[in-house]
């Protein structure tokens, strides 16, 4: 797993943001990489990661969309533009998670709140629905603190970072 970023100086909701994060890659069996990204597109927190046990038996295997957590925030942020337009022309009403399964893979997608969202990228055997329930776990412990503030403190600790 690529070295977390630095919590330090950072608010405790920030702190408490990262760990729930690092929980999700590292407690659910088949997580590859995670994104929070804004609802203007911009990464919020990330978190690459590969299965071991994947990565171990193919060692060309990738850690994610090409290795690179920008990648995977770029296709969330599209994907979740891309369904909410979709909901809109079928008065469909809110968006609230979007699965694609794929040979080599599955992508998940989850609204968090004010038009944010959490992206997923799993190897092709994970076990959907537990990637679902600990999505749904993160939505609800992350949707209420995700201020404009923690937001904007969030944006700034990743630019930093790089």
């Amino acid at each position: 797993m690529k070295a977390p970023t630095s919590t330090y100086g950072l608010s405790s909701e920030a702190r408490n943001l990262h760990w729930l994060l690092s929980n999700l890659v590292e407690e659910v069996p088949g997580v590859r990489s995670v994104a929070v990204v804004s609802s203007d597109g911009l990464m919020l927190l990330s978190s690459d990661a590969r299965h071991h046990t994947a990565a171990a038996a193919d060692p060309t295997s990738q850690d994610g969309p090409k290795g690179s957590s920008a990648d995977l925030a770029t296709i969330v942020s599209g994907l979740g533009s891309l369904t909410l337009g979709a909901a809109k022309l079928m008065d469909g009403g809110t968006v609230k998670q979007t699965m694609v399964a794929m040979d080599q893979g599955s992508l998940f997608v989850m609204s968090i709140s004010d038009g944010s969202l959490l992206g997923v990228h799993a190897t092709p055997d994970c076990d959907m629905t537990v990637v679902a329930y600990h999505m749904a776990l993160f939505v609800g412990r992350a949707g209420h603190v995700l201020t404009p503030e923690l937001r904007t403190e969030l944006r700034r600790s990743l630019e930093s970072a790089q």
